[in-house]
């Protein structure tokens, strides 16, 4: 049985850990209330005159490379999420691990997928102690089940860069997977029998970490052009048969959707944008991988076509759907930080205006500025929203945690912020009172948009007044949550959790903003 830190209640009003994983943590400030202070932190200073001097660094065996590296029991242990649930690196990684011996490791993905389900049974040998990164699917429903060690710790794809660059989270060895690298270990995604696109979230990990492994079974002679990964950041290649799966980078996440009332939904969201006069020459929009927001890029396409209207940037992951403006000449670029389909892929290869980008440029807390403010309109998914317009993303109604946050809380800060959403999935209403886990503060969420109408956030009293005329079912937030309850007969029971938190949600700034509670089902006595 974990026992809990002190609970305090953060600026959101939510009672949040001050110790996570045995390190001190800050509690939600508010928005933009939390200011750091001090340096970035930095890798080890290494010599050139320790590597190869005709700079090849290809070793034999993954396994030689982990020795080299010095893993060791405690260590932590990077990878990203780019071919997502066609990886075929991180298994063997911690079947190595076991093989060793070592115990305790930190696993620190930028995401886990269902693909990743062996690592439960190295949570419940020892091998690793808990995981701070996206859980999907079975990896979540073990760590709300209250079965991991440690606390998982859910970032943004932003706050993830951010935790690295301040030193909250330092890795030990990264473990960067390339479709195509070369022996000094420059690598890239783009290409190769397992391409995926870019590697924008391994960036940070191959500046920061002590060691790092480059994976590859694409090994091509220096230099490997482009080169996502700098090879001077790289201490070791290994060449594997193969790598990833490109063909599952396609998910559920990524297909677009049959639903009438989602393509309904997705049909009022491009209205809306047109009738707040967001959709103009020059304009610029996100939309994510959901299958309501591919519908939405469709639908909104046509209206630029017809208007004669032009993007000068379309905010990526990519899709075929984004690539198709591109190509026809709707957008100057494609700004790309996850290239969710095997069309993305190839126009990143092909298209220079589809541009390769990271969480540094597009989401990073620490940098100078970045795009997400720059963005007229992003469009966005959620498990649930409540009433004073905060969204969920990680847990369901069922109170589970089965979904990572992305980059979903660095894009509310976008000119616009829209959440197009059912109405109520399996019968259980959507707009609540209180979202069970906090992600998404209200004050930065601008629209919601249901099949049964749209309800603009108090606060936008311009979206309020540019709108008004527009023909669209404007609604407030009360009017739809009560005729939805009316619908289901009434909001269902909430799940019972007990006082033991198994997760926390950290805001953009690194303070904690929710906790995450077992579910008191999963209670042991």
């Amino acid at each position: 049985m974990k026992r809990n830190s002190e609970l305090v209640k953060n600026a959101a009003g939510r009672l949040v850990p001050t110790i996570v994983n045995g390190k001190k943590g800050i509690p939600f400030k508010g928005v933009n209330g939390y200011f750091p202070d001090g340096n970035k932190t930095a890798p080890p200073i290494k010599s050139c005159s320790n590597y190869p001097l005709d700079g090849n660094k290809l070793l034999g065996t993954l396994k030689e490379a982990l020795i080299k590296s010095g893993i060791t029991d405690g260590m932590t242990i990077s990878s990203h999420h780019h071919f997502r649930n066609g990886d075929l690196v991180m298994n063997q990684v911690f079947d190595i691990a076991a093989e060793l011996g070592i115990k305790n490791l930190r696993w620190f993905p930028s995401a886990a997928f269902p693909c990743h389900k062996p690592m439960i049974k190295y949570m419940e040998d020892g091998v690793i102690h808990h995981i701070e990164g996206s859980l999907n699917g079975p990896l979540g429903q073990y760590a709300s089940e209250g079965k991991m060690n440690g606390l998982a710790v859910l970032r943004s794809h932003g706050g993830r860069w951010q935790s690295i660059q301040d030193g909250e989270v330092h890795i030990d060895i990264a473990i960067i997977a390339a479709p195509t690298a070369d022996s000094f270990g420059n690598a890239t995604g783009d290409r190769g029998p397992s391409a995926c696109g870019l590697l924008g979230f391994g960036l940070a990990d191959s500046m920061y970490a002590d060691n790092v492994i480059v994976v590859t079974d694409n090994l091509v002679p220096f230099p490997c052009i482009p080169w996502q990964i700098q090879g001077n950041n790289v201490d070791y290649v290994v060449q594997l048969e193969k790598v990833g799966e490109p063909e599952k980078i396609v998910s559920g996440t990524t297909k677009l959707t049959r639903s009438p009332d989602r393509i309904h939904i997705a049909e009022l969201t491009a209205k809306f944008v047109r009738a707040a006069g967001i959709m103009k020459d020059g304009f610029s929009f996100q939309a994510g991988a959901g299958g309501t927001s591919l519908a939405f890029a469709i639908y909104l396409k046509e209206m630029m076509k017809d208007a004669g209207i032009k993007a000068r940037f379309i905010r990526g992951g990519s899709t075929k759907y984004l690539v198709e403006m591109l190509e026809e000449g709707l957008t100057d670029y494609i700004l790309d930080g996850e290239t969710f389909d095997l069309d993305g892929v190839r126009s990143m290869r092909e298209n220079h205006g589809h541009v390769n980008t990271s969480p540094f440029t597009s989401y990073n807390w620490h940098g100078k500025g970045n795009f997400a403010g720059i963005l007229d309109a992003v469009v966005l998914g959620a498990t649930e929203v409540d009433i004073n317009f905060n969204a969920n993303v990680v847990t369901h109604s069922d109170g589970l945690m089965l979904h990572g946050i992305g980059g979903g809380q660095n894009c509310l800060f976008s000119k616009c912020t829209i959440l197009p959403i059912p109405a109520f999935r399996n019968r259980v209403p959507i707009i609540v009172d209180k979202v069970t886990t906090l992600v998404g503060p209200g004050e930065l969420i601008d629209v919601i948009v249901t099949e049964r109408g749209i309800a603009i956030n108090p606060k936008r009293t311009d979206l309020i007044e540019s709108t008004k005329d527009s023909g669209l079912p404007i609604r407030t937030i009360h009017e739809l949550k009560n005729e939805i309850d009316d619908l289901v007969g009434g909001a269902p029971d909430k799940p019972e959790f007990s006082d033991e938190v198994i997760g926390v949600v950290k805001w953009v700034d690194g303070t904690i903003l929710d906790s995450i509670f077992k579910l008191k089902k999963y209670q042991i006595d």
